[in-house]
């Protein structure tokens, strides 16, 4: 998601290379465990949520969720004067956890090398030892950083690549996840770097930190015609990824502050939606026409919803007067919320709506949510990834039914 908002602004360039450029796309297996194609389960987990929040690392487990994931997106890194830094160190690395607080209930020590949340990772994975942690780097907020990093893709890589393997926090991450928003296109801020830059930085990163790392990315989700898939060369980049997170989340949301109210995460069109191309069907298959493989993209699920106020309408096309209030961000809140304070009254496009009072919320459900793994399976998908970990119920309601 990659906080707080992102619209899908359009940004257009020429149309992305096709399958040819894929061939001899390489993988980095070796550090893969031994699952069923599409099995990957990837979920976010976010180092500000051990504050206000209050979700640490042990809920992991504690959830059930630690046995359902194959992989943690740990965000985020920053991404500053053309380098990979430490977002928050006192979160990454330095928070001293309570024996209430830590995976293993054993309390941290003042005189031991690693704290925060790399050394509770650590001993998640001792629990769980096919249990791979990615370090993924960008966001919404940092991604103005990736500009100049393209400048010098060969320099990043190297900057990055020091970064993940520092031997303070040996043997925690297994690879690194770009979180660009967006290549060549806008996000907070707009990217001027061109079309290849994308690629260029990929293919760096692979040739910096081989085989037998992870390399992976989040990307748009955005399909329209001239739109910010067609802005960077994604498929040319494939060859240099183990796979593509398309973020098929944050289609509509309250940044349209009047409306008119639409799904966030639908899984396929409907009549009426706001925007064609908006929607995780027409995602998937255009990355596919590209060229990039099946088994290179997983399907995107947002485990939230977003929500207008000054709402009469139950059915999606509503108009609204403004954002409906959240606990952490107006017009924003976690599934574990949304289905106690305002119930799924119907879905659209393969998700769920809810109307409570004068708000209108989308999310998505247990029930939405198999049904976007039978099309995940249909599709032949590398898997599931989702925004993010902290959202969900305190017994894993969503991550269970992905599995």
């Amino acid at each position: 998601m990659h906080i707080p908002l992102r619209p899908l602004l359009s940004a257009g360039c020429c149309a992305a290379l096709g399958a040819a450029l894929l061939a001899g796309a390489g993988t980095a297996d070796a550090k893969e465990p031994a699952r069923a194609a599409g099995s990957k389960v990837v979920g976010y987990f976010t180092d500000w949520g051990i504050y206000g929040r209050q979700y640490y690392v042990k809920n992991i487990e504690t959830s059930g969720s630690a046995d359902k994931l194959t992989h943690i997106n740990y965000a985020f890194g920053n991404v500053t004067d053309g380098k990979c830094a430490l977002g928050d160190s006192w979160a990454d690395t330095d928070r001293p956890f309570t024996a209430e607080e830590s995976v293993d209930g054993v309390a941290d020590t003042a005189d031991q090398p690693l704290s925060g949340n790399f050394n509770q990772l650590l001993k998640l994975k001792k629990l769980h030892p096919n249990l791979k942690v990615i370090w993924s780097f960008g966001g919404w907020s940092w991604s103005g950083g990736f500009g100049e990093a393209a400048k010098d893709p060969a320099a990043f890589a190297k900057s990055c690549y020091d970064l993940v393997e520092n031997s303070k926090w040996a043997g925690v991450f297994d690879g690194i996840d770009i979180d660009w928003e967006y290549p060549n296109a806008c996000g907070l801020t707009c990217d001027t770097s061109g079309r290849e830059a994308f690629r260029d930085v990929m293919k760096a990163l692979r040739a910096k930190f081989g085989k037998r790392d992870l390399v992976t990315a989040a990307i748009t989700a955005d399909a329209t015609d001239g739109g910010k898939i067609d802005a960077a060369d994604y498929a040319g980049a494939a060859r240099y990824v183990d796979w593509y997170n398309p973020m098929t989340y944050d289609y509509f949301g309250t940044w349209a502050a009047t409306g008119p109210t639409a799904p966030h995460s639908a899984l396929h069109s409907y009549p009426g939606i706001p925007e064609q191309g908006y929607d995780t069907a027409t995602t998937i298959a255009k990355l596919k026409s590209l060229g990039i493989p099946s088994k290179k993209l997983l399907l995107g699920i947002g485990f939230y919803g977003r929500g207008w106020t000054g709402v009469t309408q139950a059915k999606p096309g509503g108009t609204a007067t403004g954002p409906a209030a959240g606990t952490y961000e107006a017009g924003n809140e976690d599934y574990k919320v949304l289905k106690t304070k305002c119930p799924a009254t119907g879905t659209v496009g393969g998700t769920a709506y809810a109307k409570c009072g004068n708000d209108w919320w989308s999310y998505d459900t247990p029930k939405t949510v198999k049904g976007k793994m039978k099309y995940k399976d249909a599709q032949r998908l590398g898997g599931t990834f989702f925004w993010e970990l902290s959202g969900d119920t305190a017994d894993g309601e969503l991550i269970h039914a992905i599995n």
